[in-house]
């Protein structure tokens, strides 16, 4: 099983990024994908969350409203738009799989079973 995240990179307070995590040698469309992060010095956070079927999605209080999670099941592929970025969204941020038991999105960390290389994502003011 692999899972790659991509599309981090270096914005100015405001900007957008849209980050992919791109996943193989998974049944893909069984498996609940969430996006975390973590930032220097600090523990790794979920930010949003979406169940297999595309029906439930979840988001942390920091993303609601600026960040968008959603997922291409025929090309294995999940995206997290994130607009209106501020200093604080700096982190590395992965993307992790969880098998789908319930069809809602539910994305505890200990419970992931499998994760990807992260993406470092830089806001400036």
């Amino acid at each position: 099983v692999q899972l790659q995240a991509s599309g981090g990179g270096s914005v100015q307070v405001g900007g957008s990024l849209k980050l992919s995590c791109a996943a193989s040698g998974l049944a893909f469309d069984a498996y609940t994908i969430g996006w975390f992060r973590q930032a220097p010095g600090k523990e790794r956070e979920g930010v949003s969350c979406i169940s297999s079927t595309i029906r439930s999605t979840k988001y942390a209080d920091s993303g609601k409203g600026r960040f968008t999670i959603s997922r291409d099941n025929a090309k294995n592929m999940v995206s997290l738009q994130m607009n209106s970025l501020k200093p604080e969204d700096t982190a590395v941020y992965y993307c992790a799989a969880v098998f789908d038991y319930s069809g809602v999105a539910s994305c505890p960390p200990n419970a992931m079973g499998y994760w990807g290389k992260g993406t470092q994502v830089t806001v400036s003011s």
